[in-house]
């Protein structure tokens, strides 16, 4: 299947906080969100996606049909090195899990932001940090560290 990345534009801004919700609540069974009391998760920076230069949002989309598949939020906000990128939040909807979208996606947006990377799997999930370990394993030739719960390197020689 081939797949485009296409950045979201302010216009879309519900189609993407819908499919956010998706994604924090498949989350919440490992990790510490709760949903207020209109049923819905909380972000903090949501709206800073479509304001601030150092966050990006894109929706994962099938180049033939332009179907939504998921989507992925990147951002410069790093915990353990100087500068770099971070994936804030990525999802692909489990219909199409497990047939390489993931891994296209991932390559896509790490060729198209060099340099320092972080990336934090869901806290406490197997199937996050296999996917990350395997996924950069490949794209970096196994060239990573994986400290205090994030994966960490740099392709700007790649």
């Amino acid at each position: 299947m081939n797949i485009v990345l296409c950045k979201v534009k302010n216009a879309e801004k519900d189609i993407l906080f819908r499919l956010l919700q998706y994604s924090l609540f498949e989350e919440s069974e490992n990790d510490l969100n709760e949903m207020n009391e209109k049923a819905l998760f909380e972000y903090k920076y949501f709206d800073k996606y479509f304001t601030d230069i150092d966050r990006d949002a894109y929706f994962i989309k099938q180049k033939e049909t332009n179907r939504l598949l998921g989507f992925v939020m990147v951002n410069e906000y790093v915990q353990l090195c100087n500068n770099g990128h971070s994936i804030a939040e990525f999802l692909v909807i489990p219909k199409y899990r497990r047939n390489g979208i993931g891994k296209k996606v991932a390559f896509q947006i790490f060729d198209k932001y060099l340099g320092n990377w972080e990336v934090s799997p869901s806290y406490n999930s197997e199937k996050a940090y296999s996917f990350w370990n395997k996924t950069i394993g490949e794209y970096t030739r196994n060239n990573l560290e994986y400290k205090n719960g994030i994966f960490i390197f740099n392709n700007s020689k790649k």
